[in-house]
């Protein structure tokens, strides 16, 4: 069955160019951005109940840019003047990046991973003198939090922001042929929303291992996934699926 139109679970991109614009344009797709799940800012007397003081910490672990801004944002709050010492160790070249936002890059000690969070942990165990401090949702991946132990370094969990299922009821009604999400918690937003969901025709895109496995576990079938070690992203998944799909050049 050819792709018509396509829903992305997150928030539409703020650049006017980008990689599902351009999609849109060469395969005449109609492409729709709806978050399934948002966050609510954890406060700075919150942050204090759980015992967490700022000072104490001398590495962060930012594993996502809603990582980032909650740990400023707070510091910020507790008016706590972050050390030009503070270490950074960020998941990803896109985190590092957008950690510019807050900071002088070039003056700051920022380690970055690969593609996983065991490359990552292997940056951070030349450095196991440390005290870091994971500020991140009350959503933590059991997989980071079994590593970080297994690592042996000394590390506390901050829950700094709620991960929180999104209202859809708008979608009631609303058909589209390939459904993407990014995360566990966008398949539970679905089957939250709409308890009776029945795949039927719909694509189910997945991007990441432990997206695919919530998938699954909720009895969906995978049709598209990334990232695959010949398909880095998930555009250029939905790319090759829909080439295929239209019986178009891809």
């Amino acid at each position: 069955m050819k792709v018509k139109s396509i829903l992305v679970s997150q928030p539409e991109p703020e650049l006017e160019k980008n990689p599902y614009g351009q999609l849109a344009k060469r395969r005449r797709l109609k492409i729709d951005f709806r978050p399934f799940i948002h966050v609510e800012g954890k406060t700075s007397r919150e942050i204090r109940q759980q015992k967490i003081d700022l000072s104490k910490f001398s590495a962060i672990i930012l594993t996502s840019r809603n990582a980032v801004d909650h740990f400023f944002r707070i510091a910020e709050d507790m008016r706590y003047p972050i050390p030009n010492a503070l270490k950074y160790f960020c998941m990803s070249e896109a985190v590092a990046f957008y950690l510019q936002k807050y900071v002088v890059y070039r003056k700051r000690k920022i380690y970055v991973g690969g593609k996983t969070f065991d490359e990552l942990s292997d940056l951070m165990l030349k450095y196991k003198d440390e005290n870091y401090l994971l500020p991140g949702s009350n959503v933590l991946s059991k997989r980071i939090e079994d590593k970080l132990n297994e690592i042996e370094v000394k590390w506390t969990k901050g829950v700094f922001y709620n991960t929180v299922i999104s209202d859809l009821s708008d979608l009631k009604n609303v058909y589209y042929d390939v459904l993407v999400f990014f995360s566990p918690s966008g398949i539970e937003s679905l089957f939250k929303n709409f308890p009776g969901f029945e795949q039927n025709n719909t694509r189910i895109a997945v991007f990441g291992k432990n997206t695919a496995k919530a998938a699954t576990d909720a009895g969906l079938n995978i049709n598209i996934e990334a990232p695959l070690p010949k398909v880095r992203s998930m555009s250029e998944a939905l790319d090759l699926y829909i080439a295929k799909a239209n019986k178009t050049k891809a």
